[in-house]
């Protein structure tokens, strides 16, 4: 179950998605490539615009005003400027590169074959598309840590968020239709002789490798990960922690190029070989062979579920003390269940729920309990059950009943402001040309006239 149900507020200066579509407006014998825009020293070509716009109308992008979309660009470009100067703010190029091809590989999934993910994404070769994911994603790490640093200290005042609600409330967006959930879900385990069949699989892999087998051709064929599969099983440049502890801890005792023994985590068994190991990075290959759940050990995690739900329906056990008790998803067994959506809102519009959730919980009241259901979620079989804990018809939104998101929605339009009132103070102590190609966009900040020498 998706429990990070995007719920956008108010957008900010940050590109996280670009929302136009410039091919639709090019004219035939326009420029293709060339110099866009320059901001101190950063370069916009025109090719990388097409790129960007090309790649966020693939996911998901609404179209807008092309001269709006550039001068967002513009706007981020100077944050960007000035992160990439600012020493406090981490350069995590290598980390963004790796992200980069893992992204790659997580959209070819999506596709028949990498030819139809290239068309569809209007990018000639796969090094042409993974270079634009790796600017998108530099740019918008560089935009979002300089925008947090202008930001930091911004808050809002309960008067100030009622002044906003009086300023803006006929033009606040209407509720649609909501629910407040909680669940519990267990993960069904394994029997001994399952856990030990894969492992035996696991050890025959690995007897292969050491007879001469390469590490790279065994993940490609048999490893479960589709993130690293396709690369021969490698991860580069692993910042300690960002893995799951079974694999990290195993990775980082072994020796270069020597061989782990099957190790269990929560995705399942990995064999693990350490690449490379310098300070805090590393480099490591794995072979991940999932514990998939047969249906005998699904009926019996059903089973012990369904006796938990029943101690729920007579009294003996609150939802909440279950949950914590029994529950396996860490994200919500020690918040009573709460499901939340992206934006931390117990609030969830019934339109985004997923397919799965909106069948069980169709007909359901305040206080109503799903039978057990099996699901997947972060691609592993689940068993849950799902507590109705309020519906909200749609409504306007309104302050004493929507305090929290008018008062996010009060704070984000403040940091707009900062970052506003920042671009202006800094322009004057940055180089910035736009090609005359946009001499008759409309932009919100003149900057034309506030170009000035670096």
């Amino acid at each position: 179950m998706n429990r990070h149900i995007k719920f956008v507020l108010l957008t900010t200066f940050i590109l996280s998605f670009f929302s136009i579509n410039i091919s639709a407006q090019l004219k035939t014998g326009d420029l293709v490539d060339g110099i866009a825009v320059v901001v101190g020293d950063e370069i916009i070509l025109e090719s990388d615009i097409e790129d960007q716009a090309n790649f966020a109308k693939q996911q998901g992008a609404q179209v807008a005003d092309k001269c709006e979309f550039v001068e967002s660009i513009i706007s981020n470009k100077l944050l960007i400027y000035e992160a990439k100067r600012d020493t406090l703010i981490e350069n995590r190029s290598q980390a963004i590169k790796e992200q980069a091809n893992q992204k790659y590989t997580q959209i070819l999934g999506q596709f028949p074959d990498e030819k139809t993910m290239l068309t569809t994404y209007k990018f000639r070769t796969s090094y042409e598309m993974k270079n634009a994911i790796e600017k998108i994603d530099t740019d918008n790490y560089y935009g979002q840590m300089k925008f947090q640093r202008i930001t930091d200290k911004a808050d809002v005042t309960p008067n100030e968020v009622t002044d906003f609600f009086n300023m803006y409330k006929f033009q606040l967006p209407e509720v649609k239709d909501e629910v407040s959930l909680s669940q519990i879900t267990m993960y069904p385990k394994l029997t001994d002789d399952h856990k030990n069949e894969i492992i035996a699989r696991l050890n025959k892999i690995k007897k292969d490798i050491e007879g001469g087998e390469s590490f790279e051709s065994q993940a490609r064929i048999y490893s479960d990960d589709p993130g690293s599969a396709s690369n021969g099983g490698l991860y580069t440049n692993i910042a300690r922690g960002k893995m799951v502890k079974p694999f990290e801890a195993a990775a980082l005792n072994l020796q270069e190029g020597e061989l782990s023994e099957p190790v269990e985590s929560e995705f399942g068994y990995h064999l693990i070989q350490l690449v490379k190991k310098s300070g805090r990075m590393y480099d490591a290959r794995h072979i991940l062979l999932k514990a998939e759940p047969n249906a005998d050990e699904i009926a019996t995690a059903r089973k012990e579920l369904d006796s938990i739900r029943t101690l729920i329906m007579e009294g003996k056990l609150t939802f909440k003390e279950a949950a914590y008790r029994f529950s396996d998803d860490k994200q919500t067994k020690f918040n009573a269940g709460i499901v939340t959506s992206q934006d931390g809102s117990d609030r969830i519009e019934k339109l985004n729920l997923p397919p799965t959730l909106s069948y069980q919980i169709a007909g359901l009241n305040k206080g109503d309990i799903t039978d057990v259901f099996q699901d997947t979620e972060r691609d592993r079989k689940v068993v849950s059950i799902i507590k109705v804990d309020d519906v909200i018809a749609a409504h306007q939104l309104d302050i004493n009943t929507d305090y929290d998101r008018i008062k996010q929605m009060a704070l984000n339009k403040k940091k707009n402001e900062m970052v506003e009132q920042w671009v202006k103070e800094r322009l004057p102590n940055v180089f910035i040309s736009i090609n005359d190609r946009y001499k008759t966009c409309t932009f919100k900040t003149d900057w034309r006239k506030t170009t000035a020498s670096n």
